[in-house]
């Protein structure tokens, strides 16, 4: 006797398994690449969308840009800048003489400072590829984009 070529249960077991094995693949590699954040940073509504599930709410009314360079060679307080970004999982290392937009920000809600505090972001072809909390008063701060308990 022969076996019916359709459709059997435990093939369509196996197809269902490995459709959804591609689609947490292609979920990871969404939430993996690039800035990992998921969010088109080259957009203002991309930025805010962004820092607002880090838990930092801004002014969008303050927004400055520009386009900047990151050095040819990370050293002194750049090489500091960057151990920072590392600790994040940015490396400038991978961008170094390339330019990228730096979008800036003052925050308005960070805890228990009397001063306004900032965030920066550097985008490049849309993506994150660095970021930084801070203040520019004489005893100010600097930290990376993840909140701080204070």
């Amino acid at each position: 006797m022969l076996k019916s070529q359709g459709l059997t249960k435990r093939k369509a077991t196996v197809i269902v398994v490995i459709l959804a094995a591609v689609l947490l693949g292609l979920i990871f590699l969404r939430w993996r690449g690039g800035s990992g954040s998921g969010f088109d940073m080259s957009t203002l509504e991309g930025r805010q969308a962004f820092l607002l599930e880090l838990g930092w709410e801004i002014d969008t009314g303050t927004e400055e840009f520009r386009t900047v360079v990151v050095p040819e060679k990370l050293e002194g307080i750049m090489s500091q800048y960057n151990r920072m970004q590392q600790a994040q999982g940015y490396d400038l290392n991978e961008h170094l003489g390339e330019s990228c937009q730096q979008y800036s920000y003052q925050l308005t809600n960070y805890p228990d400072s009397d001063s306004p505090v900032f965030v920066t972001l550097y985008i490049q072809d849309g993506e994150l590829i660095a970021g930084d909390i801070h203040t520019n008063a004489l005893n100010g701060f600097m930290h990376g984009l993840k909140r701080i308990s204070k």
